[in-house]
């Protein structure tokens, strides 16, 4: 087995088709084929299925390719390291929960490479395909948050996929509206205040619960709800129908502009308040890339500036 094979293998993944993992790879099919044939008679399984429609992973297909993504990054941080950084052509992925300061410190930190040199990758996602993201290799770093409520469950998800949680802030819980929003001129605002207007939360999809929610306090009682899918969306349900959602209050104006805003959030003495601690998530053990390291000193940076 050779790191070549192992690069073949999830280039096929990504491709889908042998025929375009060959293109992509600048080999010819039958050697290709060849090649992965080779590879799974040493191993003694079968990576791929294969079909008239393309390729697709096995169940050990599935297990080995966790593998192979976490060897070929250690080899390419090896070879950044130590070799002539010439190997292969260097990739970096992130994979966050909806966070303008996330892409914010990833425009950042793109600028300061050659983009001819780099394949880079941002996701804004749902949090359990952040997880998923990083365990399998598909992003290095993955932005998240914990709280009181959800961490024990976040906390035994990272641990069985050999994840693991970096703080980067502590940040209190504020509710953030349209800068014309009817509650936009309180200096903070109660739950009662928010009885006659929509809470909005990001889809999780079939797999969210409660431990999932980007939404702090996502247990409370909210008489109204809409869930969205991204970010563009929740910012006009914000406009038209002075919708709110509770967040940690560091919003990037340079990017979601200047007509929103973030009120402190006072929770009632039945209530408990909760704060949420961002951080980021990478695979144990693992050696960070120089745009990893670079891109988390952005965002501890950006977040250390604007936390109020």
């Amino acid at each position: 087995m050779t790191i070549q094979q192992l690069i073949y293998v999830i280039t096929i993944s990504e491709a889908g088709s042998l025929n375009k993992a060959a293109e992509t790879l600048y080999i010819s099919q039958p050697s290709l084929t060849s090649s992965m044939q080779e590879l799974e008679k040493e191993l003694g399984i079968t990576i791929f299925n294969r079909s008239g429609r393309g390729v697709s992973l096995t169940n050990d297909g599935l297990e080995f390719m966790q593998y192979a993504r976490h060897v070929v990054q250690q080899y390419d941080r090896l070879m950044e390291k130590y070799g002539n950084g010439e190997a292969v052509k260097k990739k970096f992925g992130v994979s966050t929960q909806h966070y303008s300061f996330a892409v914010k410190s990833f425009v950042e930190m793109v600028k300061q490479f050659n983009m001819d040199e780099y394949e880079f990758a941002i996701r804004e996602t749902k949090t359990r395909e952040v997880i998923d993201d990083v365990a399998v290799g598909r992003s290095e770093i993955g932005i998240l948050y914990l709280s009181d409520f959800n961490r024990k469950a976040i906390e035994k998800i990272l641990k069985s996929n050999s994840l693991e949680f970096h703080h980067l802030i502590d940040c209190d819980a504020y509710v953030y509206i349209w800068k014309n929003h009817p509650l936009a001129k309180k200096k903070v605002i109660r739950f009662d205040d928010l009885k006659d207007y929509p809470c909005l939360s990001f889809e999780q999809g079939a797999a969210g619960s409660f431990y999932f929610a980007e939404e702090i306090l996502s247990t409370s009682e909210y008489p109204r709800t809409i869930k969205a899918n991204d970010r563009a969306t929740m910012l006009n349900l914000m406009v038209g129908l002075n919708g709110y959602t509770l967040c940690s209050g560091i919003i990037c104006e340079e990017l979601n502009g200047s007509d929103y805003i973030a009120v402190p959030f006072k929770p009632d003495e039945k209530e408990k308040a909760s704060k949420m601690e961002i951080g980021y998530i990478s695979k144990k053990n693992m050696l960070l890339s120089n745009m990893a390291k670079l891109y988390i000193e952005e965002l501890d940076a950006y977040l250390n500036n604007s936390v109020k």
